[in-house]
């Protein structure tokens, strides 16, 4: 089922912080996550990788929870392909 996205702007800006923690630049924050998932992936194998990173969309997807936000992530992700 489709349904109209309306009012619905999805930030792409980067958007990352950490309360109580200043960064020098506004990527910064988004390089430490990049790292961290990097790091979570080492010794995985392919298929465990693969698991990993549909529990994580999963469990940030619950986190979300406004299908709005999230149907506009899926179509810019898919645009982005």
């Amino acid at each position: 089922m489709k349904t109209a996205m309306t009012d619905t702007v999805l930030n792409t800006a980067p958007n990352f912080h950490e309360a109580g923690r200043q960064f020098f630049r506004d990527f910064s924050p988004g390089d430490e996550f990049y790292e961290n998932l990097i790091d979570a992936h080492n010794g995985l194998s392919d298929a465990q990788s693969e698991a990993f990173n549909a529990r994580l969309i999963l469990l940030l997807a619950n986190h979300i929870g406004d299908l709005q936000v999230l149907r506009a992530a899926l179509q810019a992700a898919s645009q982005s392909a």
